[in-house]
């Protein structure tokens, strides 16, 4: 190895170890902060029907929140509104969604993955999963609220069985 190449390799190696440092550095957490998949922590609500991970804020409290939520399938809300308006992304699976008082599984419209979705204050829809799992972020200012708005004295939130 003449010593040209050797301090080309040297340059190289020196610059490899300088990028892997760098690349392992801490981030400031008062300027960036993330949560890998492995760090999101998921909580199965008391009926069974889906799983949410709270990404940020506190949707129970006033203020700004994120929360992902991963509908199970067979699953979808009954009829119900929202004191404000919320906006989702769909991030994997299909979510379905309809509008109304009557709860109609098979008028819903599927909104595939990478889709963006408001549902508005004060406006009545229904929503979930049916074949498959679908999970969707949903980012609003709190407290996050539902109201049923179906006659009958239902819970908000209830299990089907999706038609193939």
């Amino acid at each position: 190895m003449t010593g040209l190449t050797r301090m080309f390799c040297l340059a190289v190696l020196g610059m490899a170890m300088a990028a892997r440092s760098v690349y392992a550095a801490d981030i400031d957490p008062s300027a960036v902060d993330f949560k890998t998949p492995a760090d999101i922590k998921w909580v199965r609500n008391a009926a069974g029907t889906n799983e949410s991970a709270v990404l940020f804020g506190d949707p129970s409290k006033p203020g700004p929140y994120v929360v992902r939520l991963r509908w199970l399938p067979g699953n979808m809300s009954r009829p119900h509104f929202h004191p404000n308006d919320r906006f989702f992304v769909v991030l994997s699976g299909t979510w379905w969604m309809g509008t109304g008082e009557k709860f109609d599984p098979d008028s819903t419209v599927p909104v595939p993955a990478g889709s963006y979705v408001i549902h508005y204050a004060g406006k009545i829809h229904y929503d979930g999963a049916k074949n498959e799992e679908a999970v969707i972020q949903v980012w609003g200012m709190g407290p996050a609220t539902s109201t049923p708005a179906e006659s009958g004295d239902r819970s908000p939130l209830e299990s089907f069985s999706p038609r193939t």
